[in-house]
């Protein structure tokens, strides 16, 4: 089976590597003969303009993935042309004004749930997509052929698949992904003017929370302005929220004896933000799990990984997630392990006998 991607970014070409190395033949296409050229040189298939393909990728930006897919489905009348946009409804009406209704059934909207915060063919991975979602948005009048082909070509990239309606996932994406870029990058704009004193503060919550801040403006103002219609409800809500408990804290600060109520808005905020947290799924997409966690203090130094993780291996325990954040003013790294509540015990008992420093 051959496809062809059309444009050679991070998605792009991504897509081109993870199936290059399932055996597909990939042929590229880029308005840019460099982003091209530098995509082959990298792995991800041949530059060959003249030879039909099975399926079609369009790897373009939101404000103009629907006029390549038009020319994509009039210039390879036999080919099912897909486009990987973060957002569907405004593609596919879009795709659907400028295209005659009968071609309409080889069209396929899909999202992979995938990036980096570094863009182009440089930052692309063969692997960019294993263990991710990949969601596939059929319209109406897209032939069940054209579907299953777009989802076993996104399965042999190692996602997992979803199908749903373009509105219902702009939707969903509004929340689990614009939203959250919307307020990285809004916390880490406080930052610009902070002191420097007051930046060496930063910890693992400025870290964890402003990890996406570093996305590409233009990419992000396309996604936005493209899902408007979604993101711009969910954003009333936040901003209402954050600024009932603003008006909580100015009372709070002003007279807190005086601020009845006050602190319950904030309360409230709070716990709102535990019961939606725990619903994001767990481990492989199951149920949220709680687990407990454990924190050890390694030198930074070659091998200190490997001999911890090695312990933990030892003691037969498996770790369900973990972080790290390096140490203020000593060159060490505190390690958080999560585990099962049951064998947390054990966990400890065993770190401590290997000679390693366990805090809970």
């Amino acid at each position: 089976m051959s496809v062809r991607i059309v444009g050679t970014g991070l998605i792009g070409t991504s897509i081109g590597l993870a199936l290059s190395h399932k055996g597909f033949r990939v042929l590229l296409s880029d308005p840019s003969p460099t982003a091209q050229a530098l995509a082959a040189d990298l792995g991800a298939g041949q530059i060959d303009d003249d030879v039909a393909a099975d399926a079609i990728f369009v790897a373009a930006p939101p404000d103009v993935a629907a006029s390549v897919v038009a020319e994509q489905l009039k210039q390879w009348p036999s080919a099912v042309v897909a486009d990987v946009a973060s957002v569907k409804q405004q593609v596919a009406d879009a795709v659907r004004a400028l295209v005659p209704p009968e071609q309409l059934h080889r069209y396929v909207g899909s999202h992979p749930m995938a990036g980096r915060e570094r863009s182009g063919a440089v930052a692309a991975q063969a692997d960019l997509f294993e263990g991710r979602t990949w969601v596939v948005c059929p319209q109406q009048e897209t032939d069940r052929h054209a579907v299953q082909l777009v989802q076993e070509l996104a399965h042999a990239t190692g996602a997992a698949i979803e199908t749903m309606p373009a509105d219902e996932h702009d939707a969903a994406v509004a929340v689990v992904s614009h939203i959250p870029q919307l307020a990285a990058s809004v916390v880490a704009a406080q930052l610009r003017d902070l002191p420097d004193a007051a930046i060496a503060l930063s910890g693992g919550g400025i870290r964890d929370v402003t990890r996406i801040a570093e996305s590409d403006p233009m990419m992000w103002t396309q996604i936005l302005a493209g899902n408007a219609a979604a993101v711009s409800p969910v954003l009333d809500r936040v901003v209402e929220q954050l600024g009932a408990v603003a008006g909580s804290l100015r009372r709070l600060a002003a007279d807190s004896s005086a601020a009845e109520g006050s602190r319950g808005e904030v309360a409230r905020l709070i716990s709102d933000g535990q019961l939606g947290h725990a619903r994001i799924p767990g481990k492989h997409g199951a149920a949220p799990a709680t687990y407990a966690t454990v924190i050890v203090p390694i030198p930074d130094e070659p091998g200190s990984f490997a001999r911890l993780f090695n312990d933990v291996g030892d003691a037969g325990i498996n770790l369900e997630d973990l972080r790290m954040e390096h140490g203020v003013g000593a060159m060490v790294g505190l390690v958080e392990l999560s585990v099962l509540p049951g064998v947390v015990d054990r966990l400890r008992d065993v770190l401590e006998d290997k000679g390693w420093s366990v805090h809970e």
